[in-house]
């Protein structure tokens, strides 16, 4: 570094590595998680120095991804995650995905080789070719900071672009030699304040007559409707029914007498879709893995809110679409039905609880013999506990609608269908929910794939529960087999270690279920503690479930509906 780089006694100077830990501050980032390696550490050396931003040493950067996805999902600021150049920002590519998938506000800081040797392809050491291409490709928006003086203006930009609707995750890379770049210290390094979209009060006042005309109107909530609980709760006591995509479960709480809860492709709430005449969909993509491939038949009079454009007809097409952030929408049309309220059929509350009922039946009939997990969930957790899952044969099965969630931001499961990640967003929302208690639902197979961030639970001293699920392999992939290739069964029986060596190598604790008449009391002694610990169910011994799932419905048209 040369003499004119360095700070003098008049001029306030300091590092872009110091900028970033200041600028991250001001957002409110409390906890950031990464891996350390000498193309990121002036940021990570200003992190240790300033002492207000916890950096959590995950054991890879796929793992650190996705704790600050669930970090982030669960406290509803920004995540951040810090890793370094070439290989290793790649190794974030899947966990960038799940949180494009999810909508996650997430904020990727990673290396990059000395500007003089970038785009050369010399082969210098950790260089990747086309890395900001590749992160383009799976981030909502991907920058590099070329020049220190436009640290500051570039950081502003990313943090904007995660936190507006649609959210999603930004990278950002910092050459080294950026990084290390002094910079004069600008006024204030507060970030740019998000505005949502709002709408017009004429649209309201349409959509409230709309909603009054209608005798049995329902709402389906999404994820993107997480913050709008206070209007959407007001529509539900209002009569309305709820219907919550796996994102949005807890927007209103399931205990509600409205709500349907995340049951919106089961085959007993489809009558009551027959019947109904008017559905309004509220910040979500109608995905479909929760509308059987596009083929549950909806109310033809829909109505959908967005704040993404591209949301229009995507799915199932509407009959209006509103541009606009869920609550902005929820309140203003809460507060209108409360003036007036709708004349409800006086059948229809009773129709809703009847259709409940016989949805949460059905799950139980599926779950088979883990309708027990269900109950003991159900009976045992505590209201505010955090629920996550990975891709796992009992998280398609029962773990998607059960146990009842009450809270908004309180269940999180890998959305993108990619398996691993349950552990690490696991340990992301349980450090983000200090004094919550969170229980993760994982296979083994996915568990596999994860098992080096075990140690990063314990050196955290995470409050976390483990429902390993262990059948001794891809499960969801053998009963595909069975139904589609024969049963010609290959490649998925998987050899594992002995889980309840490697717990008590960590000093986490560990129990074997055999028998799930064993499960309550095990739950009840795991929750019961502080810190980490597993319930290993070996499900060959402990029951069978009461349908064989071979993955989601097949699609059978191209077209929205």
């Amino acid at each position: 570094m040369s003499p004119a780089d360095r700070p003098t006694m008049s001029e306030p100077r300091t590092t872009v590595g110091d900028l970033v830990a200041t600028f991250l501050g001001a957002c409110g980032v409390a906890t950031a998680f990464g891996v350390i390696s000498i193309h990121n550490m002036p940021i990570l050396d200003a992190f240790h120095r300033g002492g207000r931003i916890r950096f959590v040493t995950a054991r890879g950067e796929a793992g650190a991804a996705s704790m600050a996805d669930a970090a982030a999902r669960t406290s509803g600021g920004l995540g951040v995650v810090v890793t370094s150049t070439g290989t290793a920002c790649g190794n974030a590519a899947g966990a960038l995905i799940e949180a494009l998938t999810a909508g996650t506000p997430l904020l990727h800081l990673t290396g990059q080789i000395d500007t003089p040797y970038l785009d050369r392809s010399l082969g210098f050491l950790h260089e990747a070719p086309a890395q900001l291409a590749m992160l383009k490709a799976v981030s909502k928006a991907a920058f590099r900071i070329s020049r220190p003086e436009d640290a500051l203006q570039v950081l502003r930009e990313a943090a904007r672009a995660a936190l507006t609707a649609p959210q999603g995750p930004v990278s950002v890379e910092i050459p080294i030699d950026v990084q290390r770049a002094f910079v004069s210290v600008p006024a204030h390094c507060r970030p740019e304040t998000v505005q949502p979209l709002t709408v017009d009060a004429a649209v309201l006042d349409r959509l409230a007559s709309r909603m009054r005309d209608a005798r049995r109107p329902l709402i389906w909530l999404g994820g993107g409707a997480r913050n709008a609980a206070t209007g959407a709760r007001a529509l539900a006591d209002l009569g309305i029914g709820i219907v919550s995509s796996a994102a949005g479960r807890g927007i209103v709480s399931e205990d509600h007498p409205s709500s349907l809860a995340a049951f919106g492709a089961a085959p007993a709430v489809e009558p009551l879709y027959a019947s109904s005449d008017l559905i309004l969909v509220v910040g979500s993509h109608l995905r479909s893995n929760e509308t059987r491939t596009y083929t549950v038949k909806l109310p033809s009079n829909l109505i959908r809110v967005d704040a993404d454009a591209a949301a229009r007809s995507r799915g199932y097409r509407e009959s209006e679409f509103i541009l606009a952030d869920a609550a902005s929408v929820l309140d203003g049309l809460a507060a209108r039905l409360a003036q007036r309220p709708p004349s409800l059929d006086p059948e229809f509350a009773s129709d809703i609880a009847k259709t409940r009922r016989a949805a949460d039946a059905g799950l139980r009939q599926q779950a088979g013999d883990y309708a027990a997990v269900i109950e003991a969930l159900d009976r045992i957790l505590p209201r505010d506990a955090l629920w996550v899952r990975d891709i796992t044969l009992s998280n398609s099965i029962w773990g998607n609608r059960a146990p009842r969630i009450r809270r908004p931001r309180q269940a999180i499961h890998a959305m993108g269908g990619g398996i691993g990640m349950g552990l690490p967003m696991a340990i992301g929302a349980a450090l983000a929910a200090a004094g919550r208690k969170t229980v993760a639902l994982i296979g083994d197979g996915g568990f596999a794939l994860s098992l080096g961030e075990l140690a990063t639970a314990a050196e955290n001293r995470t409050d976390l529960t483990i429902l390993l699920m262990n059948d001794g392999g891809y499960g969801v992939i053998r009963n595909i087999q069975d139904q589609d290739y024969g049963a010609r069964r290959c490649y998925t029986e998987l050899q594992a270690p002995s889980f309840a060596l490697m717990a008590q190598s960590l000093g986490i604790r560990h129990r074997l279920v055999r028998d799930l008449a064993e499960f309550p009391a095990a739950l009840s002694e795991a929750i019961g503690e502080a810190g980490s610990a597993i319930i290993e169910i070996d499900m060959p011994s402990a029951g069978a479930f009461g349908v064989r799932f071979a993955g989601p419905p097949k699609a059978v048209q191209s077209q929205t509906r």
